[in-house]
This record gives structure tokens, C-alpha cells and sequence, in this order.
């Protein structure tokens, strides 16, 4: 079962265990650290579940759960320090499909996650961005409404940077993407991927517009319309 998950949660140590975990689960993330952050990206990326902590900053996590439920039926997971009943009932009641306290471990997490998105019933919901329609379990990809034929190495790295547009990803973390597909590839091999990623995505790949070399540091896939 894989999903796009959307993390929202101001403790960057504890944003990063719950990526990596999902990532081992087999899930794409997007991480945001404050609550307006958090319905932007809803809004943009369409996830499969929201993982959002009661204590975000800008806007908390009620008022991000109550704004979601006034437009979309997104599962939503929600994480706090705080256990009173009055708590747990509030952010049920907002609309908030399950309510873990901290502190929890990753394996309960994972446990929680795979529940609510067997009962939310949106696991595997596409991506989209840029003109890009990334569907991670059909593992197809259409681009401008064309289907587009990529390798599994190519179609990890298209995963992880639709799930995370002007993300600047460098050589060894798209290359941790496809370990499973080839174990022999070396950070030079990302290159040729990206290099035919962008034969098939863009209009021009001399000039790329989608698939873009930050110079030093490795690429990103610019956002734009989805």
C-alpha cells in the first residue's frame, strides 16, 4: 500500500524519524513545519494522509484540521503531547480520523498510518505537479495528459521529487531512491536518468523547464501548475 503522506510538525528531529519511517514503509512524504504550510500543501499535492501535530506554529493543528474538513475528506492523523480526554475529543470531533500522544514509537505509528489508510480508502492517490500526473501505485505517469514510459530507477526518483517540488535533491539522496533497483549504480548514473527523464518530460531538454540543475548541488522538479 503506498501513499503520499503529508507530515506537518515544528520538531525537525521528529519530522525526520517519522519521513525516514514512512520512507521504509514505502511511502512518499512531503514534511512542513507550520500550520498555514500544511493546507497549502493539502491544496497543492492532494495527499493520502495528513500525519499533523496539535502544536504547530502559525496555525495550530485544530484550526489547520478544522479548515480541512471544511474542504476535503484527506485522512488525517493527529500527534500531540497534550492526553487529556477534553484533547482527544476535541481533535475527534474536528474530524480528525485517529490521535496518537507523544511520546510514541515508530513501529505504533506505522501501525496507526497503515490503519487509517486502510480505512480512509486513498492510499496510492497520484501526484500531481508541473504538468506531471505521478501515480505511485498504478506506477504510471502522465505528462500534459500523455502517458509516459519510465524504468522503475527513473519512476523512484519521479516519485520523490513530484512529492516534494523545488525540493533541491542532490546526487546521492536520488540515488538512495533506486537502490532497490540497481544496487551496482553509481551518483553519475542519476544523471543518465535525469538525462532521460528529460527527453520524456520536456518540451525542449536542452531547456529544461520541469527538471532543473541547481549547479553544485544536484536538481529539483520545478512547481508549478499540477
Amino acid at each position: 500500500m503506498c501513499a503520499h503522506v503529508l507530515v506537518a510538525e515544528d520538531d525537525e528531529m521528529q519530522a525526520e524519524l517519522i519521513r525516514r519511517s514512512l520512507l521504509a514503509e514505502g511511502h512518499t512524504t512531503t514534511v512542513v513545519h507550520d500550520g498555514r504550510a500544511a493546507l497549502d500543501a493539502v491544496r497543492r499535492l492532494r495527499p493520502d494522509l495528513v500525519v499533523l501535530d496539535l502544536m504547530l506554529p502559525v496555525l495550530d493543528g485544530l484550526s489547520v484540521c478544522r479548515e480541512l474538513r471544511s474542504e476535503d475528506d484527506v485522512p488525517v492523523l493527529m500527534l500531540t503531547a497534550r492526553s487529556t480526554e477534553d484533547d482527544v475529543l476535541l481533535g475527534l470531533d474536528l474530524g480528525a480520523d485517529d490521535y496518537m500522544t507523544k511520546p510514541y514509537s515508530p513501529r505504533e505509528l506505522m501501525a496507526r498510518v497503515r490503519t487509517v489508510l486502510r480505512r480512509g480508502g486513498r492510499a496510492g492517490g497520484a501526484l500531481r505537479v508541473a504538468g506531471l500526473h505521478v501515480d505511485a501505485a498504478r506506477h504510471e505517469v502522465r505528462c500534459e495528459g500523455e502517458p509516459v514510459e519510465c524504468t522503475p530507477a527513473e519512476f523512484a526518483i519521479l516519485v520523490a521529487m513530484a512529492a516534494e517540488p523545488d525540493r533541491v535533491f542532490s546526487r546521492r539522496q536520488l540515488l538512495e531512491r533506486t537502490r532497490g533497483f540497481e544496487r551496482a549504480s553509481t551518483e553519475r548514473a542519476v544523471d543518465v536518468h535525469i538525462m532521460n527523464l528529460r527527453r520524456k518530460i520536456e518540451t525542449d531538454p536542452r531547456r529544461p523547464a520541469r527538471l532543473l540543475t541547481v549547479f553544485g548541488v544536484g536538481y529539483k522538479l520545478s512547481g508549478g501548475r499540477g
